[in-house]
């Protein structure tokens, strides 16, 4: 797989529609070609302390920023007729239809998820202790050492994908 878009999405709470950071890794020809990164004001709009342990995000990083809407208008024109690639990917995939659906927007048939946590499993098998991001990035060679960070971990993916998808 050379052409694709690594993503990762934190959420606020445990609604996967709480979106809060969206990172996305557009990678062309094996070539990491774009990085973005955005905060999105979260809906329903309430943090978790576990959720917000995790991230480090809180209320203060979104109370200004745009709707997912918004966001995804701006993001939409990198990935069109890309795959996604995502580590654990029924979150994130859950967390893009959920966050569609909150918003009455028409999810696109064309959004196709590829697991590089499945793929990991896959190709190491027993080698590895878990199969965890930070597990596999570091066997990949990718140091990811802002875990939790959505362009970090979508960074990560993007790493792991070329590596063994």
């Amino acid at each position: 797989m050379t052409d694709f878009a690594a993503i990762d999405f934190e959420t606020a709470n445990e609604i996967r529609s709480s979106v809060c950071s969206v990172g996305v890794v557009i990678v062309e020809s094996g070539i990491i070609r774009e990085k973005i990164y955005r905060l999105i004001h979260p809906c329903p709009d309430y943090y978790r302390y576990w959720n917000t342990r995790i991230h480090g995000l809180t209320c203060d990083d979104t109370d200004h920023a745009p709707a997912f809407p918004e966001v995804w208008a701006d993001i939409a024109p990198y990935i069109t007729g890309l795959p996604f690639v995502a580590h654990n990917s029924p979150f994130d995939e859950g967390c893009l239809r959920a966050v569609f659906r909150t918003y009455g927007m028409d999810y696109p048939d064309e959004y196709v998820f590829h697991c590089t946590c499945r793929a990991s499993r896959r190709v190491f098998g027993t080698e590895l202790p878990n199969h965890q991001l930070q597990t596999v990035a570091a066997r990949c060679g990718y140091d990811l050492t802002r875990h939790h960070h959505a362009l970090a971990d979508a960074e990560a993916c993007a790493w792991i994908a070329r590596k063994i998808l």
